[in-house]
């Protein structure tokens, strides 16, 4: 099982790199205005995974540049994300408001919020 997820893996991220999005033009200060609200965001995820991928491809496509963190490899990143998450799930986008962390874990979920609320606003 561990070798065919491994080979499904591979499939997934080289379909991913042939395919990959292009992403949005925008001016300089909307896209300043973007990456000063994605600077307190990131993303949890593993590299191989369908739906970290998806949302990775949705996150190219609408040009925002959100920290992405390997919770498989990193084991700082899987403590934090499990301690203060709440969950060992990802995707997993943690987003900083006011002090509070904000924890969202379903890809449809987190690429609808980035297209409605981050990627809109320039």
């Amino acid at each position: 099982m561990v070798v065919i997820r491994w080979v499904l893996g591979r499939i997934i991220l080289l379909l991913n790199w042939v395919f990959t999005p292009r992403g949005i033009k925008r001016s300089a200060t909307d896209q300043q205005a973007i990456d000063k609200q994605t600077a307190t965001m990131a993303l949890y995820q593993y590299e191989a995974c369908p739906f970290c991928v998806k949302v990775r491809r949705s996150m190219k496509r609408n040009t925002l540049k959100i920290e992405t963190r390997d919770a498989k490899r990193n084991e700082t990143f899987k403590s934090e994300l499990l301690e203060k998450g709440g969950k060992l799930k990802v995707p997993c986008l943690r987003i900083q408001e006011n002090g509070e962390d904000r924890w969202m874990y379903e890809s449809s979920e987190i690429i609808s919020f980035l297209e409605q609320n981050v990627a809109q606003t320039a």
